[in-house]
């Protein structure tokens, strides 16, 4: 992985306790359904054995994975960032669709972060690029999937 990943403290903590919880739990507990069909005997036809093995490949992985991103993350906190009202990294926007007449909240987030049930959207979505350096008042237009959107800024906010 090239380049420092932008995240924020709250997703840094995420990925901490995900290692932790792999390290600590998953990864022993995998050890011991290999180990226990290991010792139905012969491995060639035993699903146990391949699933337990398939698993642990996963749980490896996402640990190597989750490891490479801390090693390189870019802790980035909103609330010291002198960003003068602008939408920035980590800021948190709320938006009026012009079209719909609804309202949104959205955090911008790191890729690893991003969650939309949570109102976390990527610093990589459509959106997300679409409100960076506007600030409050500003009216955007973002293609989506269901077509051109508008969006006035309401508010930015960094917590």
């Amino acid at each position: 992985m090239a380049g420092q990943i932008p995240m924020t403290r709250n997703g840094v903590e995420r990925l901490k306790e995900e290692l932790h919880q792999l390290k600590s739990q998953d990864r022993p507990n995998i050890i011991q359904a290999i180990a226990e069909a290991r010792a139905q005997g012969d491995l060639s036809e035993n699903a146990e054995y391949e699933s337990a093995k398939e698993r642990q490949g996963f749980i490896e992985g996402r640990i190597a994975e989750i490891e490479a991103k801390l090693s390189n993350v870019q802790i980035i906190d909103p609330s010291v960032l002198n960003a003068d009202g602008k939408c920035v990294f980590g800021a948190t926007i709320e938006l009026e669709d012009l079209d719909e007449e609804k309202s949104f909240t959205y955090q911008i987030v790191g890729e690893d972060e991003a969650d939309i049930k949570a109102n976390k959207i990527s610093i990589s979505s459509p959106l997300a690029r679409a409100l960076i350096g506007k600030e409050d008042g500003d009216v955007v237009e973002v293609e989506t999937p269901g077509g051109q959107k508008t969006y006035e800024i309401t508010n930015v906010s960094y917590i």
